[in-house]
């Protein structure tokens, strides 16, 4: 038996805001939608184009707050060709929240605060 990784999933409190982030800042495009035929939900699975995981942005109609992340102990993690470029553009966009650098690497933070890593392709 073998087991493929296609998507993993995370809820978001603004669907295009969080779209437009993961455009920007990762260069991720959406690949397909799905909404529900009450409107009560939307799914949004975003792609890099080159591997074939994507990650599922779940939308709520009824949802009135932020989403509680706890101890927020989990991320989702890229490797990118050009490390100190994207760093320098995380840094612009102000989304950068921590910094490894004995490790080589750094998270970003998106706009509902799951946290991202970014590593270079000699981490990846």
């Amino acid at each position: 038996m073998k087991f493929t990784m296609i998507h993993t999933n995370i809820n978001v409190f603004d669907l295009e805001r969080s779209i437009a982030f993961y455009k920007e800042a990762l260069g991720l495009e959406v690949a397909n939608r799905h909404k529900a035929d009450d409107g009560s939900f939307e799914l949004v699975f975003l792609s890099d184009g080159v591997s074939s995981c994507k990650i599922e942005l779940t939308w709520l109609r009824d949802r009135e707050t932020a989403y509680d992340l706890g101890d927020n102990e989990i991320h989702i993690a890229f490797v990118v060709d050009d490390y100190d470029a994207a760093f320098l553009k995380h840094k612009d966009m102000g989304c950068v929240c921590y910094e490894n650098t004995s490790m080589g690497l750094y998270f970003i933070e998106d706009p509902d605060g799951y946290w991202l890593e970014i590593v270079p392709p000699k981490l990846g």
